[in-house]
């Protein structure tokens, strides 16, 4: 493994770049430890389970969240070559990782579970390598599985691609069989990278993380030219110049190296700590002589649901914000902005790509940062039309105008649900009840059905998920896509504790679910809020109108605990004087939210880590 760390560049034609894409769970992070096996760049007595997934969470949870590149040494036919391989997530929410490893590669392994067949998220990440022009190389996992059945989806696989069920390779990522020749197609069928060795540097930056002792580690692949230790370095988006510490390649751990030419994956360290310095997407290339023409970045992704995220304790606001900018250099998908709550305090309102996407983020801040957070119930964006035409973006409740509204455009989303045909009754009626249109059906095979239907972005990203999978016993998958907005008659519904309206519990949903939304919450919130020494009412409202209400019982306490024996005039002179007291009480009392309330009331009851998954 040696022979590349210490070489100064290899030469274009023996590198292949290429990536593994799949559904979750059909054994993409497995296939890659037997192949860091198989290249011997990690010894046996080093290896464990989900070897390239760095965090505890992934581990914990059984999915990756970051794609993850390494270096392998290949050998084949006498003639050695380079592979760098790309490990991606297989979850809707982080598609966008997907995409960027994409990018930075000219094939990619398209891995199907023997004993599952084709996903609904093999499709998109599938389409996703077919816009790239990618190279496909289709691999069957799994088949010493004895449920596994390969001739089935082998012809599956050939129908969808347009070739022959032969040419689908089966490997077992398990036991290691079919690996070796799986990386020996690689070699033989992925074109190597295509640039001028000569032409000024021009990298692109495809990944980024932040070192508390090195700075900002950079993730580069090179498409003209060379980038060596030493040299200055010139950012094309922010025209920011730093001199190059260190330049690497990783193969698994980071290994220093003399530099990385035409189609080289590596990292880059320059000691930066500013986070905003290194942007995903961006171009890098030399100070002196440099690259006139930046390479076409990546798309900015589109944050498809809102949170808010706030400290329990107010005092860690600055760890908050420090905590996202340094989350946002690992996770480009993030974007995030302040504001204010008046129940909750200071804090941000976050963009994210899904419910799963809003949850590791906030796993993650408070297990690497420290800090402990509340999550505002998601909501997505919506565009007001006024009355005089003016126009509005909500992307919280509390920006809702107040004035008469003409129109309200929400965000719509195309669903591909794949599913053994016998739930297709139970789907459609999910999806009708969720207010989805049916776009389109096609079979898969004799017993597998593609459905496809445009939906509100806003009942998907609550309990539709949960809900597809209790009615299919686990058997469906779901992929969606932004597909534009319709308008549509939304209503604002404020959650009143004694006439006053919390803004943390408000929320904008559909005219039909604001009694369902309205009875839930106040139930719930009468379950959580301590009771007072007066009585506490707690009211939904649309605009002025009351559509439910639960109420908290006062603490009553003994007056009468001193009287023994008397006449009834005096006790009932207590009770009197007691219930003036409560009725001045209730006048100025403030109802007193404890956090826990908070937070129990504005958690949604998802499904997360591997129940999410299949």
């Amino acid at each position: 493994m040696s022979t590349f760390a210490d070489t100064t560049f290899t030469a274009p034609e023996q590198i292949r770049n290429f990536c593994i894409i799949a559904h979750i769970d059909h054994g993409k992070s497995t296939l890659a430890d037997r192949m860091l096996q198989i290249t011997g760049v990690v010894q046996a007595r080093d290896m464990r389970a989900q070897y390239l997934d760095r965090m505890d969470i992934e581990r914990e949870r059984g999915i990756t969240i970051k794609a993850q590149n390494v270096r392998l040494p290949w050998t084949l036919d006498g003639a050695q070559h380079v592979l760098h391989m790309i490990d991606t997530p297989g979850h809707v929410d982080f598609t966008y990782e997907v995409s960027r490893a994409l990018d930075a590669c000219e094939g990619a392994i398209l891995l199907v579970d023997a004993a599952q067949g084709i996903e609904a998220q093999t499709l998109a990440n599938l389409y996703m390598a077919l816009d790239r022009d990618l190279h496909i190389i289709p691999v069957l996992n799994k088949i010493d599985l004895p449920a596994a059945d390969p001739e089935k989806y082998a012809a599956e696989i050939a129908h969808i691609l347009g070739g022959e069920p032969e040419d689908v390779l089966r490997v077992s990522a398990k036991t290691g069989m079919g690996v070796s020749e799986l990386l020996d197609e690689v070699v033989r069928q992925v074109p190597p990278p295509v640039g001028v060795a000569d032409a000024p540097a021009r990298a692109m930056i495809f990944d980024s993380v932040y070192d508390t002792y090195r700075g900002v580690v950079t993730y580069i692949r090179v498409v003209d030219g060379k980038i060596t230790p030493r040299e200055r370095i010139r950012m094309m988006s922010t025209g920011a110049v730093h001199e190059l510490l260190e330049v690497g390649i990783i193969s698994p751990e980071p290994k220093p190296s003399q530099g990385l030419g035409v189609g080289e994956v590596g990292y880059l360290i320059t000691g930066v700590k500013d986070v905003r310095q290194s942007r995903v997407g961006d171009t890098v290339t030399s100070e002196r002589k440099g690259a006139t023409e930046a390479l076409s970045g990546y798309r900015e992704p589109q944050p498809m649901v809102y949170s808010g995220l706030y400290p329990v304790d107010g005092s860690d606001y600055p760890d908050l914000r420090e905590a996202l900018d340094k989350l946002q250099l690992n996770d480009a998908a993030l974007t995030y902005e302040p504001e204010t709550s008046a129940a909750l305090g200071f804090g941000f309102r976050c963009g994210f790509l899904g419910l799963l996407h809003l949850e590791i983020t906030r796993d993650r801040l408070e297990r690497e940062f420290g800090l402990d957070l509340i999550s505002t119930a998601p909501n997505v964006v919506y565009r007001v039309v006024l009355d005089d035409r003016g126009e509005l973006t909500v992307t919280n409740p509390s920006d809702w105008p107040e004035g008469k509204v003409a129109e309200i455009f929400e965000p719509v989303t195309k669903c591909t649900i794949i599913a053994p045909s016998e739930y297709i009754g139970t789907i459609m009626e999910l999806c009708q009840g969720k207010r989805g249109q049916l776009g389109g059906m096609d079979y898969l095979s004799e017993d597998r059905v593609e459905l496809r239907y445009t939906m509100p972005l806003g009942e998907i990203i609550f309990d539709f998920f949960d809900s597809l999978k209790s009615r299919t016993r686990g058997y469906a998958s779901l992929d969606y896509e932004e597909s534009g907005e319709q308008a549509s008659d939304l209503v604002k519904v404020d959650i009143l504790l004694q006439g006053e309206p919390v803004d943390a519990f408000s929320a904008i949903v559909h005219k039909d679910a604001a009694y369902g939304y309205g009875t839930r919450m106040a139930t719930r919130l009468r379950e959580l809020i301590p009771r007072q020494q007066f009585e506490v009412p707690i009211q939904a409202a649309i605009g002025s109108r009351i559509i439910a209400r639960e109420t908290i019982r006062a603490m009553r306490k003994d007056v009468l605990a001193k009287c023994y024996g008397g006449d009834i005039t005096r006790k009932r002179k207590l009770l009197e004087k007691q219930k003036e007291g409560k009725k001045r009480m209730k006048m100025v009392g403030r109802v007193e939210v404890p956090q826990e309330a908070f937070v129990a009331a504005l958690s949604t009851d998802e499904p997360t880590g591997k129940d999410k998954k299949k």
